[in-house]
């Protein structure tokens, strides 16, 4: 009986040491690694600017095949066209800070 009380204080006391070690991080440094994120004012995505950015990085093959418009999938293939695939910095694919940081990146291209 004593072993099972022992065994309890420890793994009570283990769970405190772990849920509290990450309490003390230090705040993130304010200071973007990216200068064109600091840049971007987020837009909506709509359908006319999927079309402006498909007519001039061409998505598809010509003949009606590639992807939707807009989808993930032509997005990613937005960012191989830009160079950008993989790139930490980018903002997440579904949001419009996306949008906003693709039409930077494709206008100084």
């Amino acid at each position: 009986m004593i072993k099972v009380i022992k065994l309890m204080v420890i793994a009570s006391v283990s769970a405190v040491v772990i849920g509290c070690s990450g309490a003390e991080q230090s705040p993130t440094s304010s200071v973007s690694v990216n200068p064109v994120i600091d840049d971007v004012k987020p837009q909506a995505c709509s359908n006319e600017w999927f079309t402006k950015i498909d007519r001039q990085l061409v998505t598809g093959d010509g003949q009606g095949h590639g992807p939707d418009l807009g989808s993930s999938e032509w997005r990613s293939v937005i960012e191989f066209k830009l160079g950008i695939r993989g790139d930490s910095s980018l903002p997440t694919r579904n949001s419009a800070q996306w949008c906003d940081y693709i039409d930077t990146i494709n206008a100084a291209r």
